[in-house]
């Protein structure tokens, strides 16, 4: 069995890179030449992903017209002779993904934007890969995504959730993993904390944004009760999920770096270090930085 579908949560307020997000989803915030929900996207495709559900919300239509075709300025490019700019536009040909987008009416939480997507995913398996994160690894070879794919079929998991270690006083930003180290990159999951404190925090691995389930992950949300920030957490429905079967966590490995959008650091540096992997800048930007880092 292979898995076709995933669900990108989009509908955040992205309160956090204001005022940038005020009237621009922060999934739209550009990393170098591409937006964002882009790179989410090529990821999914790259892990052999076909059918794509994007929950946004409200002032977020920037990310349907983004995955649509202006046939106004193709038409114009091509008049123009512009053949680079064309073969830019068809990135959604290339990647060969279906796309379709539903509306979260209300930011009333992750676990509320999943349960959206409950009747595209047609009790199969899927994946959830959060609109504002980015994983990329500097290893070509390496398919953090896929890796959670194939980790959740062969071991029959109920849910396979992407970690990583952070430092123990950025707990509070992220849901925390509480288990058994299995090997050194896997973890049987016991339970899970929403933001704890640095102080009661169980580890430090924080869920990364990448998130593989079995259907039953909907009846969880259904019977999940308002959590932290009166929202609907993704981490209580989970943690009901345990009741149901196994559920692992699998580390990122050496090399692989995920960038959170919404922190204004991470934005930062995400668009610095994406936009070294332009070879049409990468040069002149290397020479700026040495240059800046000397003015410094």
């Amino acid at each position: 069995m292979k898995i076709k579908k995933a669900i990108i949560p989009s509908a955040g307020l992205g309160t956090r890179l204001l005022p940038a997000t005020f009237a621009q989803p922060k999934e739209m915030l550009p990393v170098g030449r591409k937006p964002t929900i882009q790179f989410v996207v090529e990821e999914l495709a790259n892990a052999g992903i076909k059918d794509i559900l994007i929950v946004t919300g409200r002032n977020k239509r920037a990310i349907e017209d983004h995955f649509d075709m202006d046939h106004t300025l193709i038409e114009n490019l091509r008049d123009k002779g512009k053949n680079k700019l064309l073969k830019q536009l068809q990135f959604l040909k290339d990647l060969n993904v279906d796309i379709f987008f539903t509306r979260q009416s209300k930011p009333t939480g992750l676990a509320d934007a999943v349960l959206l997507g409950e009747a595209f995913i047609d009790d199969e398996p899927f994946v959830v890969s959060l609109g504002d994160t980015i994983i990329k690894s500097k290893n070509y070879k390496s398919n953090y995504l896929k890796r959670l794919c194939k980790f959740h079929i062969e071991k029959k998991s109920f849910g396979t959730i992407g970690v990583e270690e952070i430092a123990r006083e950025e707990v509070f930003r992220y849901g925390i993993i509480e288990g058994i180290n299995c090997d050194e990159n896997v973890i049987k999951i016991k339970n899970l904390i929403e933001k704890p404190s640095p102080d009661t925090a169980p580890s430090n691995l924080a869920i990364n944004g990448r998130y593989v389930f079995n259907p039953e992950i909907f009846d969880c949300i259904r019977k999940t009760t308002i959590g932290y920030g009166n929202e609907r957490q993704l981490t209580d429905s989970i943690r009901l999920l345990l009741k149901s079967g196994d559920i692992w966590a699998v580390k990122m490995l050496e090399g692989e770096i995920r960038y959170d959008i919404g922190n204004p650091f991470d934005y930062a540096k995400a668009y610095i270090e994406l936009s070294l992997d332009d070879p049409a800048i990468k040069n002149q930007l290397i020479s700026y930085l040495k240059e800046l880092i000397k003015q410094i």
